[in-house]
């Protein structure tokens, strides 16, 4: 979500004090954050993807039963784009049969079982059945590599760059590992994309052949949060992990806890981490004036500028009682040439507190240019050279 690589001609084109005594203020500290007893851990707010506070972020790490958040995404993903429906009824496989995962998490499937690809997500997400991805994967994929495939491919597209999955269910591997971060990304695209399916993440116990399971998180017991989600995971290799998501007063933040010594410290390391994001952090939502985020001029284009707006809504994530310390400056690309395609990324804001980067927004635009007839443009052949002894500009965002 933010610029890494900026050219030095870009062009600034408003710096903006959002209060005339900001300097005048002695600014509060910033709330430091806790010490969270894992291997790697994040803090993300849900609203405006900005990650709050975290430890070890990248390091790769063996991923456990988090790796079924990826499964149920994908599995969401076809269900909704119509390839395969929650009343489908699947034929459980040997390589799905429940004893095939001795001494780990399953759904207890039998070979030749119909059910249900709505009770296998149930049997994933609640139960965090091994059994009950692979027979998913199949069903999705006809295999299981094929829908390991899907995996990795969907991690790219959402921007999981240390992540590479090995199997559906998350058990220990030699070529599978993620990162806190990739799965705080994970988890905010699924909740975000995802709203029929997020839910059975809450459900507190699963019924399959008269075996009743409950879910592991234990957060959601927890009456002090209204924890919602999301996954549980433990291996040998992995320790034990948590992602967690709760929303209180219409703010949603994800935890990401990896690699901890035993259950209670995934379940009281998370606990510490949503509450302290509660209690200091909040999401706000400036507003621009038309002369901070003016049209953008297209040259060759039709139309000859667009509208601009601002990724994820505009929403920032910022240290209470501080908005009023808040600056910011804005950037823009003003070399555009047309084709320029809606969402295509053409200039970033900076958020400063204390004159210090607390995070960078990208300004996409909000609607699409085409190239112009040629007669339509020749104005633009003659004035853009006389433009170019003003200002000039080579500005282009980083490639994912």
């Amino acid at each position: 979500m933010t610029l890494k690589k900026i050219s030095k001609h870009l062009f600034l084109v408003s710096v903006l004090c959002t209060t005339s005594f900001a300097f005048s203020i002695r600014a509060e500290p910033m709330p430091s954050p806790p010490d969270i007893a894992a291997k790697a851990w994040v803090l993300m707010s849900y609203q405006s993807g900005q990650i709050i506070a975290s430890e070890n972020e990248q390091t790769h790490l063996a991923p456990a039963s988090l790796t079924k958040i990826m499964t149920t995404y994908v599995v969401g993903k076809e269900l909704k784009a119509g390839h395969i429906t929650a009343d489908d009824r699947v034929t459980i496989s040997e390589n799905a049969w429940g004893k095939k995962f001795p001494g780990s998490s399953k759904m207890f499937l039998n070979v030749g079982d119909e059910v249900s690809v709505n009770d296998l997500n149930r049997g994933v997400i609640i139960s965090s059945g091994n059994d009950a991805t692979v027979a998913l994967a199949e069903h999705v994929a006809g295999h299981q590599p094929a829908f390991i495939d899907m995996m990795n491919n969907t991690a790219e597209k959402l921007g999981m760059m240390n992540s590479y999955f090995a199997n559906p269910h998350g058990l220990d591997s030699e070529d599978q590992y993620t990162t806190a971060y990739d799965i705080a990304l994970l988890t905010r695209a699924l909740i975000n994309e995802l709203p029929e399916i997020y839910p059975f993440f809450k459900e507190k116990s699963f019924t399959f052949q008269k075996i009743k399971q409950g879910n592991r998180n234990a957060l959601l017991w927890d009456t002090s949060l209204n924890v919602d989600g999301v996954k549980t995971g433990y291996t040998k290799q992995a320790g034990y992990s948590l992602v967690s998501s709760a929303e209180q007063n219409g703010q949603r933040l994800i935890a990401v806890v990896m690699g901890t010594e035993n259950v209670n410290t995934r379940r009281t390391e998370s606990k510490k981490l949503l509450t302290w994001g509660f209690r200091f952090f909040q999401d706000i939502t400036p507003q621009f004036s038309d002369k901070e985020l003016p049209p953008l001029k297209i040259w060759y284009g039709s139309p000859s500028t667009i509208a601009l707006e601002v990724a994820d809504g505009g929403t920032i994530t910022v240290p209470r009682r501080q908005r009023k310390n808040i600056e910011h400056k804005i950037f823009y690309n003003n070399e555009l040439e047309a084709p320029v395609e809606k969402g295509a990324q053409v200039g970033k804001i900076e958020w400063y507190l204390n004159d210090e980067l607390l995070t960078e927004q990208p300004i996409l635009a909000a609607e699409s240019a085409n190239k112009a007839p040629w007669y339509k443009s020749m104005i633009d052949v003659v004035w853009r050279p006389i433009g170019q002894w003003f200002t000039s500009q080579d500005w282009e965002p980083e490639s994912p």
